[in-house]
């Protein structure tokens, strides 16, 4: 797999000035937890999920949960799990592998409701295993918690593979703040003691909304409803820390999209009759029709967040446009981890527009150059559409 490997090699030659790297289902978890990018849900009771799988791969999709959850209704969770198993057997039917690595589908996760579900759904998956990343855990304390990380580690004993885990945080116990700081230690706990099993903690902000009868419009990002703000900034404080003891903390959904697959397609043909201002046209009316998602994605990156849940194809190609490296973040980086710099020191940047300190940004640029190494640093006269063009065309 690799960020933009679905778009032409010659157009992702003009695209970047260093590409997205390739990596596996078997890479280390640091790279796999920043890679996850634009997560994409879909029920497992979808009758032909095996091929929505394929079709959203080839589409640059590269990770997928199956929800057995809230996506699916209570009496629809049989159905559902023995969907997930036949799916499986005609995903592995036509899978090209490298040994036993799985080479043209997306990470793949299972959003369980119970744990019992995890060793069970390991157990009837047979050889198709292989295929499945890991699951998601929703609800997410230290007490409910304990019991889905001890059924994986359980599973990944049946099945000798390494599975990962990756909670969601959407708690009532989470959002209430006479609660919130116990449960927030209770889950720094938790996920301490199984840390090689987390691969990345996500936030269930409709759930947050849901618990005071709240929805935010197209017009607000999730950080404009100050409830559901504040958790997000406990939840960094406590579990995004970059000192070591911190996770990958993945954005939260966004809800809104137009009918069909292509919503964004119209808005990017040139008009033949504008000529310089086809451009300046083409940008403002993705802007226009992406504003709030676009906001909400520039919002996480600067409260700590990294990659986001979709509901919708459409989310994929803008969430991993804006987290392309720019070749301006990715230069300070390079000069602020310089080995001639380890003492710190003030410097000023390649583009003469701002100043780096050595020690204070050290976090920011390991984290920057990490991000570069899954998504690509973008040539200098590159930007959001152009990438996002190649990606929607692709």
């Amino acid at each position: 797999m690799r960020h933009f490997g679905h778009i032409p090699s010659t157009t992702r030659a003009g695209l970047f000035h260093r590409e997205p790297a390739v990596f596996t289902a078997d890479s280390p978890a640091r790279t796999l937890a920043v890679a996850l990018g634009a997560t994409l849900y879909s029920p497992a009771t979808r009758p032909r999920l095996a091929d929505d799988v394929r079709k959203q791969a080839a589409r640059g999709v590269v990770s997928m949960v199956l929800c057995l959850e809230d996506s699916i209704s209570d009496g629809e969770v049989e159905a559902g799990e023995v969907n997930l198993v036949r799916q499986f057997a005609d995903l592995a039917a036509g899978t090209v592998t490298d040994g036993d690595t799985v080479t043209d589908v997306p990470l793949l996760f299972i959003r369980v409701r119970e744990p019992r579900q995890i060793t069970d759904l390991v157990d009837r998956l047979g050889d198709t295993v292989r295929l499945l990343s890991g699951f998601v855990l929703p609800k997410f304390t230290e007490n409910r918690g304990r019991a889905f990380l001890e059924a994986l580690t359980q599973a990944e004993r049946n099945c000798g593979r390494r599975l990962f885990a990756m909670p969601v945080l959407e708690s009532p116990e989470l959002l209430h703040l006479e609660t919130r700081a116990e449960t927030l230690a209770g889950i720094a706990s938790i996920t301490d003691k199984y840390r090689d099993r987390v691969l990345a903690l996500r936030l269930g902000v409709t759930d947050f909304c849901s618990a005071y009868g709240l929805r935010r419009s197209p017009d607000m990002t999730a950080y404009d409803v100050k409830i559901v703000a504040n958790v997000i900034a406990d939840v960094v404080n406590v579990l995004g820390r970059s000192d070591g003891t911190g996770f990958t903390v993945t954005g939260p959904v966004w809800e809104y999209f137009r009918p069909g697959e292509r919503m964004f397609k119209p808005q990017l043909r040139r008009s033949p009759f504008l000529e310089g201002r086809a451009e300046d046209l083409r940008t403002a009316l993705i802007q226009h029709d992406l504003d709030g998602l676009l906001r909400e994605i520039e919002l996480d990156r600067a409260n700590g967040l990294l990659g986001k849940t979709c509901i919708h194809p459409t989310h994929v190609v803008p969430v991993h446009a804006l987290s392309v490296v720019s070749h301006e973040e990715w230069s300070d980086a390079q000069d602020i981890l310089r080995p001639e710099q380890g003492g710190g020191g003030v410097l000023r940047s390649a583009y003469t527009n701002k100043m780096n300190e050595v020690k204070p940004h050290r976090a920011w640029a390991e984290r920057t150059l990490l991000r570069a190494e899954v998504f690509g640093v973008a040539n200098e006269d590159v930007g959001f559409v152009d990438l996002l063009t190649a990606g929607l065309a692709g």
